[in-house]
């Protein structure tokens, strides 16, 4: 039988690059894309079967920011599917990025500028906003929307003939510093995406220790850093044209400047081979690239406190809770 693999944010960056890849890599998946509107789920389809005639591809509408596209999505997938084995939870967003150049200089003049470079530190920051079921909108669509869709999903990925596997798209700029337990929404703060990724690795720790048992092993990876559209709104379009050949020489120095959407997806389909029994729960799968283009998957210890994810565990069951109250019309 052939394996069902659900990818979220498949219409660009990585997320595209990624069912190309595991089309290439197996051709008799059976792929499901998801995507934010039917358009552009149908534009990645036809896209994709142009480049792959006889691959097996459907499609399904979800907004990861607003919770009752989530629920209709989770409830078309359980009347499509018997089972799915892989769950690529990478779509994400950021939005109004700005950056902070003063800290770019000071980081010049400490030494401190190519671990900046590589993971953000201090350096980005962004202004969110409340969604319209009243949460703030990073934490939403980068982690609670996936949260609920798992939930919903969990039938079709627990207590099957053979393990499945949740694989989230994290980031380097996942940071602890970033993240509060009081504050886990980010609501307070301007790293919104920074704490949504660090919440993504907590929680992708605490759903291993709850569900290994049931056959449902979760993983998270880091893409490098990728030119993406996300990327692409940091700075205007003229001042990367004039960074490319330099970040092209950081690479050298800098293994996770992948660069492109294909690179940052080397984690991703490495973990499509691998047996998860044998992955470490508590370790981050990061795709590098040599200064000469050669990609490979770099395993990184995350800096998680596990107290700190079981209760963040605990805050995203109670607000599941109160959203199927105010969905209860949408549940089977």
């Amino acid at each position: 039988m052939e394996r069902v693999v659900l990818v979220t944010g498949a219409s660009g960056g990585v997320g595209l690059a990624l069912c190309r890849r595991l089309l290439e890599e197996d051709g008799r998946i059976h792929l499901c894309i998801a995507c934010r509107n039917e358009q552009k789920s149908e534009a990645t389809r036809e896209l994709l079967l142009a480049a792959y005639p006889a691959a097996q591809v459907s499609t399904v509408d979800v907004d990861l920011g607003n919770l009752a596209s989530v629920l209709r999505a989770a409830r078309e997938l359980r009347c499509r599917f018997q089972r799915l084995d892989f769950v690529y939870l990478n779509a994400g967003i950021m939005p109004n990025p700005h950056v902070n150049f003063k800290a770019l200089w000071h980081g010049l003049l400490t030494g401190k500028l190519l671990h900046m470079l590589t993971t953000a530190e201090g350096v980005m920051t962004q202004t969110d906003r409340l969604n319209g079921d009243g949460l703030q909108e990073v934490f939403a669509t980068n982690l609670f929307g996936h949260f609920m869709l798992v939930r919903q999903l969990q039938s079709l990925l627990c207590g099957q003939e053979k393990p499945s596997r949740l694989i989230w798209t994290s980031s380097s700029n996942a940071r602890e510093s970033a993240f509060s337990l009081s504050d886990y929404q980010h609501a307070k703060g301007q790293e919104s995406y920074s704490s949504s990724k660090y919440a993504t690795d907590l929680t992708s720790v605490v759903l291993n220790r709850k569900f290994n048992g049931q056959g449902l092993y979760s993983s998270v990876v880091c893409p490098g850093l990728v030119m993406s559209n996300m990327t692409y709104g940091i700075l205007p379009v003229f001042l990367w044209k004039l960074l490319m050949p330099i970040m092209w020489l950081i690479r050298f120095f800098a293994k996770t400047y992948t660069l492109t959407p294909y690179n940052g997806a080397e984690a991703h389909v490495w973990l499509f081979k691998q047996k998860p029994e044998y992955l470490d729960a508590l370790v981050k799968y990061h795709s590098c690239t040599t200064g000469l283009g050669k990609c490979y998957v770099e395993p990184r210890k995350m800096d998680v406190d596990e107290d700190i994810a079981e209760k963040l565990y605990q805050k995203l069951l109670e607000l599941e809770e109160q959203t199927l109250e105010k969905y209860h019309d949408l549940l089977d």
